[in-house]
This record gives C-alpha cells, structure tokens and sequence, in this order.
C-alpha cells in the first residue's frame, strides 16, 4: 500500500511539461489562435458577407470530411468484421501469466458489492489474478465498505495518497506502480465484463505481433430499457465501439480508447509511463500517444456491461468531462503540426484530426447552424442573402434571392443528420437491438442534446480545465445481469 500524503503520479509523470495536458495551451499555440481570430475579424470588418461565405466553405467541407470518414470506417467494419475474435486462452495457473486489474473508486461505496461479484464471474485462476481497488485517501466510506467486503484473496485496496489533480488516470498510475502482470486492464465500479474476457486477451496477445500492446473490447449497457435516456446512450456506444473503433482497426488508425475495458501489455504501458493524470479522457489520450510510439491499438470481439447514465444532468457533467478532454488531447497533440506527422504520418494525422479533433468540433458546430438555419427560415436573416446577379435578369431572379451560405448549410445539416441516422440505424442491426430502431431514426434530437454537454465543456475548459466531473453510479432501477439486454449478445 502507498504512503498517503506523496504524491509520485503527479510530478514525475513524463507529460508534466508542455507535451502533456497539464499545460492547456503553449504560448505557440495562444499565439497562433489568436492570430486566426484576429485574421478573421479583420476580414469581417473588410466584407462580413464574403467572410461568412469563406468561413462556412472552410467549415462545411471539414464537417462533412469528420462524418464521412466516420461513415467510412462503418462500412469497413460491416464489410470486414475486422475485429479479433478468438477461443479463450485454456490451461490453469500453469499455463496463465499473472493479469492486474485496476478499478478505480471513488465515492462508490454503494457499488461495491456489485464490483466483487463482477471480479469472483471472472474465469481467471485466483493465484494468477491481482485485482487492485483503487481508493482515495479521504474517501473513508467506500475504504470502510472495502474493509467490510470480505474480499477475495485476489482483491486488495490501494490508497491513492493525497494530491492534485483529483483524477481517475493520477489514481490508475499509483495502482500500475504497484502492478505485478505481464497484462493489464482497467474496469470501472459499474462493469460487468464477460467472464471469460482476461482468457481471450491472452489467447488475442498471444496471436498478435509484439507491436500490438493495447486491445480495447466492445462496451455496451445493461440497462437499455431503463428510459429514454438510456436508450439513446446504447446506440450511441453500440454504433461507436461496435462498429466505429473496428473501422480504425481496419484502416491501421490510431484508436482513441475507451475509459474501460482496455487491456495492455504491461511493458509498453510503462514505457510510456502510464496516463496522463492532468487529461480528462486520459483514455484517448493514450491510445494516441500508443499510436505515437509506433505500438497498434485492436478491437477484441469482447463485451463489457456497464451502466447506462440514466439522469439527465449526471449525462451531462459525463458528456462535459469527456468532450472537455477530448479537446484537451487535441491541443495537446497538435502543439505542433511537423512533430504530430513525424509520428503518426500523414494519414494517421488526418484520422486523428477527423475523430478527436473532428468530433468535438461538430459537436461546438451543430448549434450555431441550427441557430443560422433558424434565423433564415423564420426571420430572413438578410446576412445569409448575396444578390450577385442583376434583378432585371428575371431567369436568375429565384437564384439571387437564395442564400449560398444557407444552401451550404441546410445541405450539410441534411446530409450529416442522414449518416448519423443510417449508421445508428446500422447499429441496431449490429446487436439486433430492434427494438431501438425508432430512436435511431430521432437520433438527431440525441446529437442535440450532446452539444449542451459539449459546450459546458468547452466553457468550463478555459476556467477549470482540470476539473473531474464525478459521475454518479448505481442509479439504474433494475440490476440488470450481464447480458440482460435482450438479444444483445454478440450478434454474428
């Protein structure tokens, strides 16, 4: 057990400088924004029209770039089930290496029952397994419900000493710290992974090249049918774990990991010296930085349950805190454009551009041009009017009444709605969720509400960018077993 009151993960961590998200913007990059802003507000002061029309060319074409490669990597996936599948590893203590797994808790005291079941359903020798739960030095309550447990011989607590910043990846590097396995995985306090998960990654690791240190398995929920909510939440995660992320496997992409269910060779996890305790998805952040050392991130065909997010304003400090590190990983990587293409290549670049980058700019975007089609359908909005043509010239009179930058828009916002809808769509069949088809096909409303929480993120980055927005478990009504989502079992 660590000493409480040090505080190794966060000083000595190699990202502490400007390479990691502990500083939010280099002068480089401030200087650079600002540059552009002043670019652009100097150019709206020349011509506002020809300015508003530039920068909707320029935004369009990267906004249909994002979701059409995003559609890409779909059909990939469809078409090639790129995703490895293989028989879990057989054998006894004998043949298994040692496997660590870390699950972070904080204020859980309510789950922890449930997070001891969910480690005894796992089929892993007891004498090869280390289950380290992770417990923060004031968090006396879930620390007493540990205690109180009984925990099985291959459980143990560690304290997470005092520090700052208050985060899961400072609490997840003091457990590798003290990790013993030849592989590693993460689980959060509300999953339910398949039993037999730890046994296929060894079987997957010892089939792979030695290049490939990271297999992210599928996540999906338990607790679909809880409400509306919920619902629209499974799409989302089946259409992005089941079928996104095993697009960018196909395509040899960087893979931005999920929070869980990441399994690793412990080795090239401490060659990179563990997460980055200051970054708010310290998931994605690292499955580039992966990518960066020339390591491949692969989809393991496993699933793990978790728990739906249920309450609206709980989602929406979650969805905050993951578009809010989605940007931070952003700046980070792109401090500078000849260094990020020396190490992932242009097309490696590109796919991170299009999906991290990519993503939480359409999520800030999507607003703003319901705000500017609104404006135009219900009030005319004469900015968004360029009478290039002479009136007199009655042919083209209906033409110069129309608005390019509205055309540009409604056209984006039509086709980008149509993927979005077709993909989640596509999901369904994926699970064989169809009872979820009739919310895919309202799926637009969901993307809605993701840019509320996409925009508490971003404002809250410039005045809090390392605050951790908790997230509440345990609140689903029914404990639903692993594989209770009806039909959801691995559909083939």
């Amino acid at each position: 057990m660590l000493p409480t009151g040090t505080d190794t993960f966060n000083e000595h961590w190699r990202g502490a400088g400007p390479e990691g998200a502990r500083t939010v913007l280099t002068a480089g990059q401030a200087m650079s924004y600002a540059s552009c802003a002043s670019f652009l507000v100097l150019f709206t002061l020349w011509d506002y029209k020809i300015a508003f029309a530039v920068l909707n060319f320029i935004v369009c074409g990267f906004y249909m770039a994002a979701i059409s490669y995003k559609a890409l990597c779909v059909l990939l996936s469809v078409v090639r089930r790129p995703e490895i599948r293989v028989e879990p590893a057989a054998g006894g203590a004998d043949e298994l290496p040692v496997y660590t797994v870390l699950v972070p808790l904080y204020k859980e005291a309510n789950i922890v029952d449930g997070v001891l079941a969910a480690m005894k359903r796992l089929d892993y020798p007891p004498e090869k397994l280390e289950v380290k739960l992770l417990v923060e030095a004031d968090d006396a309550e879930t620390a007493a419900a540990c205690l109180a447990a009984r925990l099985p011989v291959f459980c143990e607590v560690v304290t997470v000493p005092l520090g700052s910043p208050r985060t899961k990846p400072r609490a997840c590097n003091a457990g590798l710290a003290l990790a013993r396995g030849e592989f590693l995985v993460i689980y959060d306090a509300e999953d339910r992974p398949d039993p037999d998960q730890l046994r296929k990654a060894v079987a997957a690791f010892r089939q792979q090249p030695a290049d490939t240190a990271c297999l992210q398995c599928k996540l999906n929920y338990y607790n679909a049918d809880q409400n509306v909510l919920t619902r629209f939440f499974t799409l989302e995660y089946t259409l992005w774990f089941d079928l996104f992320l095993p697009g960018l496997h196909a395509l040899k992409a960087p893979i931005p990991l999920g929070g869980t269910s990441n399994h690793f060779r412990i080795e090239a996890l401490r060659e990179l010296n563990g997460w980055d305790p200051f970054n708010l998805t310290e998931d994605c952040d690292l499955g580039i930085r992966l990518a960066q050392a020339g390591y491949r991130t692969k989809v393991l065909d496993s699933t793990t349950w978790e728990e739906a997010n249920s309450r609206l304003w709980n989602w929406v400090r979650q969805r905050s805190r993951w578009v809010k590190g989605y940007i931070q990983t952003h700046w980070v990587h792109t401090r500078s454009t000849l260094d990020l293409l020396g190490r992932l290549g242009a097309w490696g670049s590109a796919s991170f551009l299009l999906t991290v980058g990519g993503l939480s700019a359409m999520l800030l975007l999507n607003p703003l041009y319901w705000v500017m089609v609104a404006l135009w359908a219900f009030l005319r909005w004469k900015l968004l009017y360029f009478d290039f043509t002479d009136e007199t010239m009655t042919t083209y009179t209906v033409w110069s009444k129309l608005s390019w930058v509205f055309c540009g828009a409604a056209l984006m916002l039509f086709l980008a709605n149509f993927l979005f809808v077709a993909m989640n769509v596509v999901a369904c069949f994926r699970r064989r969720l169809w009872r979820l088809i009739p919310y895919a096909l309202l799926s637009p409303l969901y993307w809605a509400l993701i840019s509320v929480g996409a925009w508490k993120g971003f404002i809250q980055l410039i005045h809090k960018p390392f605050y951790w927005e908790k997230t509440q478990h345990g609140l689903h009504v029914a404990k639903a077993e692993p594989g209770a989502l009806a039909g959801a079992k691995e559909a083939t």
